[in-house]
């Protein structure tokens, strides 16, 4: 008898496009949230978007909570719990980057309450995801939480984020190359739960950054369309497969090992890039995806190398052989890999 099944959850309404900030609260009538909203920001975003939303809200007669957070941590998630019942919130909305909706989104599921997605920068597709990350001394968190109820994403405010982030937003989607490769590894050789559909939506929007790259260029808003419309595809090609794997392998294990080995060195999404160079050319070494790889990500200014990390070359070299220890996730680089081993992969690709 069959007896598979799944529960998908899905972000009701996405929004994307010019000016529509605007739309925030007919998002949220929409939705048929009722009560107080509690607003989770940083200073930048918090003037750029937190205040103007606030101000739809005000016009109606309802005065937002808001917590403004410097930095990422459990902490901060703490805080907003508390400032949640303690302001007596209906419901989170999450404005800024990642740090900022992935702390409305894990307060969010800690509190069961709903939350939306406002993000001003299209740095990652963690404004769409049913994951949250959060660093914790040399270690990062990936936790598993509810995806958003809706996500609106300002094209005219995403243009104008700094051009670093946005080239970091297309990195760590390049990359679902190489997560893909290593989630297919792992149901060939170890029988990992796999899905087909989840990896083909993971692929395409990999192949729709390195297809357009061309088209990726700082201040214009149709970038920052296309970059946004990939993050939101592999966002839900998480939640398809209540698991990150369409978007993290091997690749992503090297950058969590670089942030342990040189904290705040660079953005995630770039050391993901560069990780994926060198995890493609393990499934492949003839030229091919991993020349792609790297050719997509120079022809958005994104780092192919370790000097344009702002890393050295032993950094690199004792990430790659380290990183299969972080988590218990099967990739490419299996039990690990040795020093030569990694040198050659390293320095084949051009990395060191």
């Amino acid at each position: 008898m069959f007896e598979k099944s799944t529960w998908i959850r899905l972000p009701r309404n996405v929004v994307v496009g010019h000016g529509v900030l605007e739309r925030t609260v007919d998002v949220i009538d929409d939705l048929h949230l009722q009560g107080r909203p509690l607003f989770v920001t940083s200073p930048t975003p918090r003037r750029l978007a937190a205040d103007p939303i606030a101000a739809q809200f005000e016009e109606r007669g309802i005065d937002p909570a808001m917590v403004t957070v410097e930095t990422a941590s459990f902490d901060a998630v703490e805080t907003v719990i508390e400032t949640a019942d303690a302001e007596e919130a209906s419901y989170l909305v999450g404005i800024g980057g990642g740090k900022a909706i992935d702390i409305a989104k894990m307060a969010s599921d800690h509190l069961d309450m709903g939350f939306l997605s406002v993000p001003t920068a299209a740095s990652h597709d963690g404004i769409v995801s049913n994951r949250g990350s959060v660093p914790e001394g040399d270690t990062r968190h990936s936790v598993a939480a509810e995806p958003p109820l809706a996500v609106i994403a300002d094209t005219e405010i995403l243009a104008e984020a700094p051009w670093e982030l946005t080239t970091a937003g297309c990195a760590d989607i390049i990359s679902n190359y190489t997560a893909v490769m290593d989630w297919r590894l792992a149901h060939r050789l170890k029988n990992v739960e796999y899905s087909e559909y989840s990896a083909a939506l993971a692929e395409m929007t990999a192949e729709i950054l390195v297809d357009n790259a061309a088209m990726i260029r700082p201040g214009l808003e149709e970038s920052a369309w296309i970059v946004t419309k990939a993050l939101m595809s592999s966002g839900v090609a998480m939640s398809i497969a209540s698991s990150s794997r369409p978007a993290s392998g091997a690749e992503h294990l090297f950058s969590h090992q670089l942030d342990r080995l040189a904290p705040d060195a660079a953005l995630h999404g770039h050391q993901v890039g560069v990780g994926s160079i060198m995890t493609a050319y393990l499934h492949d070494g003839d030229p091919g995806v991993w020349t792609d790889i790297r050719d997509a990500l120079a022809s958005i200014d994104a780092p192919t190398t370790a000097d344009e990390l702002g890393i050295d070359a032993d950094t690199v070299l004792e990430a790659l052989t380290t990183c299969h220890e972080i988590r218990d996730r099967y990739t490419i680089l299996g039990d690990g890999i040795d020093e030569q081993a990694a040198r050659e992969v390293a320095t084949r690709t051009g990395v060191i």
